[in-house]
Formats: structure tokens, C-alpha cells, sequence
């Protein structure tokens, strides 16, 4: 304290007043370059934004041009489709649950199933006899498919793995089962590519991706899809380096295996797409979706072709798959039923009926004399 009991002050220290005088000749000037540079980054993505758009409306512009007549002016000439005769052949019993996924067999007799109730079974599609029954640690198996040489299976779906099962009648399959595929959600569609060791699977995490079912090895993966990933597909004669997929943000797209890249996208459904499958001659395919319509793309025209609706149709679409010449376009519904279009005179020929709940999955035999349908009412049925 000094002498007049006040406090002392220090002399060296400069007052209040003298230190917030003077302020470093740069402190103000780091905010303002960042927000320059903000404005800077803000106007660039702006006009990069309208680069898009035009290139856009130039693209939608030369596939007019490309879009010279509508397919069924363009088969006018032909005759309408006669009366096919298709009808109920066979009706498979024994899943105690939703019937999610089938394939079938190369061979054109055997078919896979999997369900809700956790089951995979193999069937003799002559003989309506189970083959194989195999339970799954995980019920709604939602994918399953034959490998080409008919020697394997795999399936997956809510354990987000996929698993191939050698067949046999000497062993207990199940202790040979292994895990070849791991996503971080739900399996949701599996096929195997060219041969037994390449596995295609397509998951709920919005990607694909390509297997080595030997090691177990991810070989490829896809990212390009902003929502579940619902369907995939190669065409027949794959020979190509393509494949497909389609799910819930309304795209299918295309694939370079090679790459990993995407090549084409096609857009027009207006809510989920449930099934893809190529044209028999590779240079097109059919989508349906939760909007009650089929499509047709074609990859050379880079452009939707048609689409195949009714407004008394107003159920999703689950699966499709053409004929063997692929005229005749089959349509499996959430209304129980299998629409035969026509899909050049973009016309529906004819209804199947017989399920007795929604259709799931819808494929052609490979020698087409057939089509098989699954069902939530635990059944599969072979039209013929």
C-alpha cells in the first residue's frame, strides 16, 4: 500500500487505455480474406451448378433427336401376339413363411427359393420334390441364386452376409455353408458372374460389389446409389464388362466391372424400383416399381424407350423378365397377378392368375418354355 493507503500501481505496465490502442495491422484482415474466399468458393459452385444444367438440357436435347419414332409406331407392322395358352403347371409347397427370392437352375428343372421363414430350398421343378432344405441363422433370406455350373448356391439377406452352400447328396451341405460376401446392411440381391468363383451382390448400403467366392476377397466395389440397393443384373451373353443395378432412389445404373465406375444412369420411375432385367439381346432392360409401371431402357439411345401401365393397375411391380425372343414381357404384381405385355405394341396380351398374395420375384427358365413366380403365400408356381 503507499503512503496515502491507496494501492500501488505498477508504472511499467501500460494502462487499459494504452493497451487497446493500437491492434496488430493483420488481425482484421484474416477474417475478411475468409470471407472472400467463402463468397469465392459460394459463386463457383453456383456456376458450376448452371454448367451442369445446360449440359443437362443439351443431353435431354440430342436424345430427342435420337427419339425419332415411338416403339409401337415402329411395330405397327407386326402381328399382334396370338393366343399363348400359358397356364399353371406346377405349384411348390413347403416354405412356412413369405416366399422372397428364386432362381433357376441352368440346368432349366431345378429351382431355389428362400423365405421370411429362414429356409432355402432347392426343388425339382418336374417333380415338385425338395431337394435340398437348408436353415439359414437369419430369417428373411431375401436373396438366393444358382451358380452356372448348378454345383452351388448362395443366399443372404437381413445377417448382411451372403452365403454359398456346395450342393450334394454325400455330405451335410450345411457344414460346408460358407460366408463369402459382408456388407454393413441387409443382403438384398445376389448373382453369380460368368463362373462359380465371381459373386455380384447389391445391399441395403446403397452399394454393389464383386466377390471372389474361393477367398472370400472383395474384388470390385460400386458407390453411386443414394438409397438401398433393391436389384442387379447381367446380360445373358455375358460377355461384356457390364452389369446393372436399381433400388430405392428411382436410378438404375451401369457398371464398368473393370473400373468400378458408373457409365450410364437412366431415370423416369416415380418411387422405388424393385426388379431390372436386360433384354435377351444385351442392348436394353425392363424395370418395375413401386409407381405400377414397367419400363424399357435402351443403353444405345441412352434414354428410356416405353412404358408399360394401365390406370385400373395400381400395385407395385416386384419382378420382371422377358421371353426367350423377348416380345413377350411378364410383369409379376403386388395384386396377386403376372401381366403378359406385349413390348413392342407396348399392350397387355394377357393376365395370370393363382397366387393368392403379393408376387416377389418373377423369372423366365433359361431354355424360356417357362416362367416361375414367388409369393408371400408361401408358394412358387411354374407357368407354362
Amino acid at each position: 500500500m503507499s503512503e496515502s493507503g491507496s494501492p500501488k500501481i505498477d508504472a511499467d505496465r501500460p494502462s487499459t487505455s494504452q493497451a487497446g490502442v493500437k491492434m496488430p495491422e493483420n488481425a482484421a484482415v484474416a477474417p475478411t480474406a475468409a470471407a472472400d474466399n467463402a463468397t469465392r468458393q459460394a459463386d463457383m459452385i453456383d456456376l458450376l451448378a448452371k454448367e451442369a444444367e445446360e449440359l443437362r438440357k443439351k443431353l435431354d436435347l440430342e436424345r430427342q433427336k435420337l427419339n425419332d419414332i415411338p416403339i409401337q409406331q415402329a411395330a405397327e407392322r407386326l402381328d399382334p401376339l396370338q393366343n399363348l395358352g400359358i397356364k399353371q403347371r406346377r405349384i411348390l409347397k413347403g416354405h412356412a413363411g413369405k416366399v422372397l427370392c428364386m432362381d433357376w437352375s441352368t440346368d432349366k428343372r431345378h429351382i431355389v427359393s428362400s423365405s421370411q421363414d429362414g429356409k432355402v430350398i432347392v426343388w425339382d421343378g418336374f417333380t415338385t420334390n425338395k431337394e435340398h432344405a437348408l436353415t439359414m441363422p437369419t430369417t428373411w433370406v431375401m436373396a438366393c441364386a444358382y451358380s452356372p455350373s448348378s454345383q452351388m448356391i448362395a443366399c443372404g439377406g437381413l445377417d448382411n452376409k451372403c452365403s454359398v452352400v456346395p450342393l450334394s447328396f454325400e455330405d451335410d451341405i450345411l457344414q460346408k455353408k460358407r460366408s463369402v460376401a459382408t456388407h454393413t446392411s441387409y443382403m438384398s440381391c445376389c448373382m453369380f458372374l460368368r463362373s462359380d468363383n465371381l459373386l455380384l451382390t447389391g445391399s441395403g448400403d446403397s452399394t454393389c460389389a464383386i466377390w471372389d467366392v474361393e477367398s472370400g476377397q472383395m474384388i470390385q466395389n460400386f458407390h453411386g446409389h443414394t438409397g438401398d440397393v433393391f436389384a442387379v443384373d447381367v446380360p445373358k451373353q455375358d460377355t461384356g464388362n457390364i452389369f446393372i443395378s436399381a433400388g430405392a432412389d428411382k436410378h438404375t445404373l451401369v457398371w464398368d466391372i473393370r473400373s468400378g465406375q458408373c457409365v450410364q444412369s437412366f431415370e423416369g420411375h416415380e418411387a422405388d424400383i424393385n426388379t431390372v432385367r436386360f433384354h435377351p439381346n444385351g442392348d436394353a432392360f425392363a424395370t418395375g416399381s413401386d409407381d405400377a409401371s414397367c419400363r424399357l431402357f435402351d443403353l444405345r439411345a441412352d434414354r428410356q424407350v416405353c412404358v408399360y401401365e394401365k390406370e385400373s393397375i395400381l400395385f407395385p411391380v416386384n419382378g420382371v423378365d422377358f421371353s426367350l425372343s423377348g416380345r413377350i414381357l411378364f410383369a409379376g404384381y403386388g395384386d396377386y397377378r403376372v401381366g403378359v405385355w406385349d413390348s413392342l405394341k407396348v399392350v397387355r396380351h394377357s393376365v395370370l392368375y393363382g397366387h393368392e398374395n403379393r408376387i416377389s420375384c418373377l423369372r423366365t427358365s433359361p431354355d424360356g418354355t417357362a416362367i416361375c413366380s414367388a409369393s408371400w403365400d408361401c408358394t412358387i408356381r411354374i407357368w407354362a
